[in-house]
């Protein structure tokens, strides 16, 4: 760094053992080695807060980077998200459309399905509450199981039936 060779330190060595003498010279170069390691020290430091520097203002281009990735990214989402709803808004009219023009054939069959029938008339519903009576009498009544509870029989099972029990005699 100095650019001192060994044998330069060597002559300061030997003229500082003769000026200061044998007893003051080892604390002198104590004091001198601290001085040194806290030149050192303050060297490293000064390095590290400079590398810390360039590092963060690396960061920041970083960051700076980053956050035009993300805003892009944004962007070309939404820009996809309003493709979207545009097509499945076109689709959605053409889905009432064909539904108005599917609708026209169903409500034509359902006047001439109901149009042959008038259940408007007053008459209709008496016309067909009597040809359901005339035929639930002309069917035949159910065959009844003597062994089987009826609960929905209006009579008690003893007096549906006439009684004719036969008792062994004993």
């Amino acid at each position: 760094m100095f650019d001192i060779s060994f044998g330069e330190i060597l002559l300061i060595g030997i003229v500082a053992l003769v000026v200061l003498g044998p007893e003051r010279l080892p604390t002198v170069a104590r004091t001198l080695g601290a001085l040194v390691a806290r030149a050192q020290r303050f060297v490293a430091s000064v390095k590290a807060d400079i590398h810390q520097q360039a590092n963060l203002s690396g960061l920041d281009g970083l960051r700076n980077d980053i956050q035009d990735a993300a805003n892009s990214f944004k962007s070309q989402m939404e820009a996809e998200v309003q493709g979207v709803r545009q097509v499945m808004a076109e689709q959605s009219a053409q889905l009432q459309q064909l539904s108005g023009e599917a609708s026209a054939p169903f409500a034509e069959a359902e006047r001439s399905i109901h149009g042959a029938l008038d259940l408007q008339a007053p008459a209709a519903p008496a016309a067909v509450a009597s040809a359901l009576v005339v035929e639930n009498s002309a069917a035949e009544p159910p065959v009844r199981d003597e062994n089987q509870l009826d609960l929905f029989d209006d009579l008690p099972p003893a007096a549906a039936q006439p009684a004719t029990e036969s008792r062994p005699h004993a």
